[in-house]
């Protein structure tokens, strides 16, 4: 499946600029043939937005999930979209993953919060992995600094997720988890990891970009330079499928050795 990273920060605090955005990105990863296009995490309001969070936080179901499902529909290519995600007055920092045909297939919240800022602001989520079948591959959902917790993703490849779709707001002086950890994760877990940043100053942040799709090789298979821009890569299951028998990392585990870890 070609899956295609939006890698912007988009219009901090315009929900209908992002939307806008959102919209001519998935048009143009249909043209090129995507059958997903990511976006990075918060996309749909800002991510330093300080207090505009709650303000701008809706339901998993709400009218910008209505407007997304309509870009889907309307380009033919699923979308990822990382959101402020209000239930009752609880807060999470949440990516959710609608079809083609405009069904909400998954939504994540955060399990992770790195920060202050993110713990002012959000809730942690409870649920570490969430997932759904996308175009013959099982896609899983995960956010930003979830990603470094190798028992995070190890969880997902037990669960049998082909594709960890990473919405992200990596800043500096950070860079290091684009360009290294995320292709080791792939490569020690047998599976495609799309990270989708965020780019540029942002309040009191700069966001570095570098967005990439990492195959189980450990290889990139694209990865964005540190400014706007839509990359695209594909996610074979075939080639998957032969890395997964050449090394058998899940089946030659032994969890009986790995109690203390919990």
């Amino acid at each position: 499946m070609r899956t295609a990273l939006l890698q912007s920060s988009g219009r901090p605090g315009s929900v209908v600029e992002n939307l806008k955005l959102l919209d001519e990105a998935a048009g143009r990863a249909a043209a090129a043939g995507a059958g997903l296009v990511a976006a990075p995490e918060m996309f749909l309001t800002g991510y330093a937005i300080g207090d505009d969070i709650a303000r701008l936080a809706e339901p998993a179901d709400g009218d910008s999930a209505d407007a997304i499902a309509a870009i889907a529909t309307r380009h033919g290519v699923a979308v990822v979209y990382g959101y402020p995600e209000r239930e009752g007055e609880t807060v999470y920092n949440s990516a959710q993953l609608i079809s083609a045909d405009g069904i909400r297939l998954a939504n994540y919240r955060k399990t992770h919060l790195f920060g202050c800022f993110e713990r002012d602001h959000f809730t942690p989520g409870e649920q570490p992995v969430v997932q759904a079948d996308l175009n013959g591959l099982r896609v899983g959902l995960m956010i930003c600094y979830d990603v470094e917790f190798p028992e995070n993703v190890r969880a997902h490849a037990l669960a049998g997720t082909d594709l960890l779709v990473v919405p992200t707001a990596q800043m500096h002086p950070f860079q290091f988890v684009a360009e290294a950890v995320v292709p080791v994760r792939a490569f020690e877990n047998q599976m495609y990891v799309a990270y989708v940043n965020r780019v540029g100053p942002e309040g009191e942040f700069e966001f570095v970009g570098l967005s990439t799709l990492a195959g189980p090789d450990g290889i990139a298979r694209t990865r964005a330079g540190r400014g706007e821009e839509l990359v695209l890569a594909d996610a074979d299951p075939g080639f998957l499928a032969a890395s997964r028998e050449a090394n058998p990392y899940l089946k030659d585990r032994r969890p009986g050795l790995y109690g203390s870890l919990v």
